[in-house]
């Protein structure tokens, strides 16, 4: 198999193009983790503005305790909205990463398979075993290859439903806590 110019120039454009894709969506990526930052900056501050007069407000502790308590659970919706958000965002970014990684996976697997191919027909008289060897090989490497990226999407899959899991647990909590200090006050 001959590589010539024209081919190297195909593939070194592809590559271009590729990366040029991949920094806009970092970029975007970026540029939406800094809309929610400052989203949330935007509203903590004019939040705690507000916080602090219905605080100044209370007339005895147990007013005191009652303004405490009711601006918990907003702050926990909106800790918990934001968290979802940043995933929402990460794994977006991640998935079109993973789908151009996936991709040009395929293809230089694909040019590899097609290069060891080639290469093994035009092999010496005499050269069977050793050729036996190599395909083999190469068969193996693609193999554990596929069960490599099996394994790492089922562990996302299994860190997703766990962070899910703690989230939900979390908000159990936190609303068993809010009726308790509901009840007290």
């Amino acid at each position: 198999m001959n590589f010539n110019a024209e081919q190297f120039s195909a593939a070194q454009q592809a590559n271009l193009t590729a990366a040029a894709d991949l920094s806009q969506t970092a970029f975007a990526g970026f540029e939406r983790l800094v809309e929610l930052n400052m989203a949330a900056g935007k509203a903590a501050v004019g939040e705690s503005f507000s916080n602090m007069q219905a605080l100044m407000g209370a007339k005895s502790p147990q007013d005191l305790m009652a303004v405490q308590a009711a601006l918990v659970q907003p702050a926990y919706e909106k800790s918990v909205s934001y968290g979802r958000h940043l995933a929402d965002i990460a794994n977006s970014t991640s998935a079109v990463f993973t789908k151009a990684v996936e991709g040009k996976m395929a293809e230089s697997e694909k040019a590899v398979k097609s290069l060891v191919e080639n290469s093994l027909k035009n092999a010496p008289a005499g050269s069977d075993a050793a050729v036996a060897v190599i395909k083999t090989a190469f068969e193996a490497s693609q193999t554990a290859a596929e069960t490599l990226k099996k394994v790492a999407k089922q562990a996302a899959d299994t860190a997703e439903s766990n962070i899910k899991a703690a989230t939900a647990q979390a908000e159990a909590s936190v609303k068993a806590a809010m009726s308790k200090a509901k009840a007290k006050a």
